[in-house]
């Protein structure tokens, strides 16, 4: 039962919700912090204890920004004022024209004052705020109607969840993914066999429209607020004066905006933006010019989808045609082959490249890229290099097609891929080009908790030949490490006794440990469940891993791959041999192998009689699933004593509650007898 709050706990987690929101400010807006992420670790740490021991949290707590449970759809949301779209202007000539007309609508010959700023290539978002709270962030839709994604706009963290304002406001701005985070999020994706973005505009577009808000969350996203839609209980008397309030109340705003007179300097302005867009860490396809003044702004209205305020002037595409000398492979850290072609270095937007991924083996044959091509280059957001197209007209016949590779191009081995997938894949443990990766995760605290063994020390340890495969850890001696840096007497004997310590492991954890694609630490789990030792799955067939019900045909082919694979296998007797030993608690035989709550959803409230996560794991075991919120798609709410808000919640959704007891008699132990943990 969450204790009574008194005025002190009251405070202090207002002071901690207060200090936390504007220290995510500093990081995610300013780029400032003024404390560690350890010291703000802590103070994240010691807000969510108090929460949930008190049951008390704040509308803009910090805590609130992930955790909610997926959605089945988004709803609707009818915009206040319509969203509306920008004119565009490809030349300078076009921006003077755009100015003549304001001019002429206004019916004056004095210069007007406009704003200029970078004009972001993400998706449009308004956030409404009522008093002073968000209740509300929407994407554009159709310019009239969006989609409700307020969940996954809480997980960005420079989104102020609460402001000091007026009674309500519609803020508008646009959600984008850093270059450079782009990058990376599409290697993973590769990496998993998962089809790559194709720019960041997709990539946080794609992001944002997550039905689970987790995956949003996971992800680097970003908002900049420039527009405003309705506004109640204030004025604002110019775009500028607009920009300066969303300062003062800690909103993201655009990297640059600058304020002049007469339409010559702002395409001066408009001309820096597009010079120095290499300098911005994410993608900006133009520059956007508005009139600053608000009342001007409404005199001159808007046309049927667009203002007569403001055009956008787009920056010319950097491109280059050159040949392509070769189609290679690159092994990625999970084994995932990855085409890229090399050319013939051509200058593009001031830089000179000679390479570009090419995503994956289909989209080498879908655009028919062939080595001899002359092929369009294209800088995108003038930074990554992209193949646009093959120019066919120039084709020789010389050309020579590439075929899916069918071994490693970086140990030779056998490569698999999956049927509907576009990955290709290397699954040997030997891989130099994955070895690194496999060996921090090997160690890694999922895996067999190795303490010392980071990302740091095994890049030390590979580069000293020390290491060449995660067996080679149970080879180490402390001499071995002496006199290494960041090795010590003491600090080499903590590592050896670390790696000793993790000699007695679980099955499960060591079936995670050892990296086989699609195998996470539930997979991992419940191959545990149904197999008793390791060598129970040797030569495993993909069919009968498919008799566990929760494992599909990725997992099992994979997995069926991976133990059919000799090499892998003599490595794994070899593990053996240096000491490992395994336990299997996690196996279920004969009456206790029943899964009674097989497709079930649990939630629990409240102290029970035993520890909530043995119950979790007891639920898990029996096939059920269990869920932190209650929502409609929950089966039971088990309640405990002093049940907190999520009793009411289940009655509010007609959610059928039961106790502990009852609990067990489902899964067929009677109260809960003693040893069921």
């Amino acid at each position: 039962m969450p204790e009574t709050v008194n005025k002190d706990i009251k405070q202090e987690i207002e002071k901690l919700v207060k200090d936390l929101n504007y220290h995510n400010y500093r990081y995610y807006v300013l780029d400032a912090p003024v404390i560690s992420d350890e010291e703000y670790d802590l103070l994240y740490r010691r807000l969510k204890e108090l929460e949930e021991k008190y049951d008390y949290v704040l509308p803009d707590s910090p805590t609130l920004r992930v955790g909610a449970p997926p959605l089945e759809k988004f709803e609707k949301v009818r915009h206040a004022e319509p969203m509306l779209s920008l004119d565009n202007a490809f030349t300078y000539d076009e921006v003077r024209e755009f100015d003549g007309r304001v001019k002429r609508l206004l019916g004056r010959d004095e210069e007007i004052e406009y704003t200029i700023e970078p004009k972001y290539d993400g998706l449009a978002m308004e956030l409404t705020y009522r008093g002073g709270l968000l209740v509300t962030a929407s994407t554009r839709g159709d310019g009239y109607e969006g989609e409700d994604v307020t969940r996954n706009i809480r997980t960005i963290k420079a989104v102020p969840l609460k402001i000091e304002g007026p009674g309500e406001i519609d803020i508008r701005g646009e959600v984008y993914m850093d270059l450079e985070d782009f990058e990376k999020l599409n290697r993973q994706r590769e990496d998993n066999g998962e089809a790559p973005f194709a720019n960041p505009r997709n990539a946080a577009a794609g992001s944002v429209r997550q039905l689970d808000p987790a995956i949003t969350a996971s992800r680097k996203l970003h908002l900049a607020c420039y527009g405003l839609g309705r506004v109640r209980g204030m004025r604002f008397r110019s775009q500028s004066d607009f920009i300066q309030w969303l300062r003062e109340r800690r909103f993201p705003t655009p990297a640059k905006m600058e304020v002049v007179t007469g339409i010559e300097k702002a395409i001066d302005a408009a001309r820096e933006i597009e010079e120095g867009r290499r300098s911005f860490p994410f993608e900006t396809d133009g520059a956007v010019i508005k009139v600053n003044d608000f009342p001007l702004q409404e005199e001159l209205g808007v046309k049927t989808r667009e203002p007569r305020w403001a055009i956008a002037y787009k920056f010319r595409a950097h491109q280059g045609t050159t040949r392509i000398r070769e189609i290679l492979g690159s092994v990625g850290r999970t084994g995932v082959i990855t085409p890229f072609a090399v050319f013939e270095p051509v200058r593009i937007g001031g830089v000179t490249v000679s390479r570009s991924t090419l995503h994956n083996w289909d989209e080498i044959e879908r655009k028919d890229i062939r080595v001899g091509d002359t092929v369009v280059v294209e800088r995108a957001g003038d930074v990554i290099p992209h193949v646009i197209s093959v120019i066919r007209e120039k084709r020789t016949g010389r050309e020579r097609k590439v075929s899916v590779p069918e071994k490693c191009p970086a140990c030779g081995s056998r490569v698999i891929r999956e049927e509907g997938e576009v990955a290709v894949r290397c699954v040997s443990l030997h891989c130099p080009a994955q070895v690194q990766e496999k060996i921090i995760h090997f160690a890694s605290r999922g895996g067999m908790d190795i303490e010392g063994l980071g990302e740091k020390n095994v890049g030390l340890l590979y580069s000293r030949g020390l290491i060449r495969h995660f067996e080679d850890i149970y080879r180490l001696k402390k001499e071995d490490l002496l006199g290494l840096p960041r090795f010590a007497e003491k600090s080499a004997q903590n590592l050896i006794g670390a790696i000793e310590r993790s000699k007695h492991a679980t099955l499960t954890k060591f079936l995670f440990a050892i990296g086989i694609i699609h195998v996470g630490e539930y997979a991992a789990k419940l191959l545990a469940r149904h197999f008793r030792s390791l060598d129970n799955l040797y030569h495993v067939k993909p069919e009968r891993i498919m008799e566990i019900k929760q494992m599909g045909e990725k997992i099992a082919s994979s997995a069926a791959v991976f133990f059919g694979d000799e090499k892998n296998i003599r490595t794994l007797e070899a593990l053996k041999l240096l000491g490992l030993r395994m336990t299997n608690p996690d196996f279920v035989s004969g009456e206790e192998g029943r899964r009674p709550l097989e497709g079930l959803s649990f939630v629990i409230t409240g102290t029970l009689p035993k520890p909530r996560k043995g119950v979790e794991e007891l639920i898990e075991s029996r096939g059920g699933q269990v869920s932190s919120a209650v929502s409609a798609g929950t089966d039971y709410l088990v309640v405990g004593e002093s049940p907190g808000s999520k009793l009411q919640k289940a009655k509010t959704l007609g959610v059928r509650t039961i106790s502990y007891d009852e609990l067990m008699k489902m899964i067929g132990k009677e109260n809960g007898r003693p040893g069921l943990f």
